[in-house]
């Protein structure tokens, strides 16, 4: 059986995360019917990364089989024509190798997490950043992000619901930056935590305010204690933008 692989992306505002959910408009879910719809099959597709509700992706990644060899080009006209109504696009489609896997293949995941950082409120983007109307000091949060780069114990950043076997993860990059009116902050790693990089941006944010210092960050990670986060940041502003192979 051929076995394909995508690069996608997608808006998450109107889906309830990634993964398929009875019941629940998902990413998934969405391609899956488009799927179906393309080539009569009912398939389970494999993805880099499971997204959260609202959620955005500029480059996810998914893979799947056909029973039918399709032309790389064919399946990706296809399936973007069946997803017309969607908020999700596919950019890429090519044929893989059969033990090729976009979870378990993939070497590292790149996140954005963007902050509008001015008084005024969005509205082209609404729903696509984390509106903060405070002066954020982004070189203190870059300083601090980088008390975070390398292997440590993530459990103060990691949701009570988390189902990784555990706490500990190599965070390779932590970057914070000023671009014009907002603050990004890219997190690289071969894997992460749920809700790891919002639980990390939160508490940078509270270095950006002011509020905490970058000693305060390490002392809450020092903790290994949920309790010891600050307010986790919502979903609005967090981007899946790569996967390494």
């Amino acid at each position: 059986m051929p076995r394909y692989r995508l690069t996608i992306e997608y808006d998450g505002s109107g889906y309830n995360g990634f993964q398929t959910q009875a019941g629940q408009p998902t990413v998934q879910g969405a391609i899956e019917m488009a799927l179906k719809a393309f080539c009569g099959e009912s398939i389970r597709i494999a993805a880099a990364g499971r997204t959260d509700t609202g959620v955005h992706a500029t480059g996810q990644v998914v893979s799947f089989d056909l029973e039918k060899a399709w032309p790389s080009r064919t399946v990706m006209n296809a399936l973007n024509a069946h997803l017309i109504e969607e908020e999700v696009s596919v950019l890429d489609c090519t044929e893989v190798d059969a033990e090729w896997h976009a979870r378990f293949s993939a070497t590292g995941r790149k996140y954005l997490y963007r902050i509008l950082n001015r008084p005024g409120r969005p509205a082209l983007d609404l729903g696509r950043v984390w509106h903060m109307k405070k002066a954020l000091n982004a070189d203190a949060m870059h300083e601090a992000a980088q008390r975070l780069v390398g292997l440590h114990d993530f459990t103060t950043f990691r949701d009570v619901n988390c189902q990784s076997k555990s706490p500990e993860k190599t965070l390779d990059v932590a970057r914070v930056t000023r671009v014009g009116e907002e603050v990004h902050l890219v997190f690289e790693a071969r894997s992460f935590l749920h809700r790891q990089v919002r639980s990390m941006t939160g508490s940078l944010v509270e270095v950006g305010l002011g509020r905490w210092s970058a000693d305060d960050l390490v002392a809450a990670l020092d903790a290994k204690d949920r309790s010891a986060c600050g307010p986790v940041a919502p979903s609005d502003g967090l981007y899946l933008t790569g996967v390494t192979y």
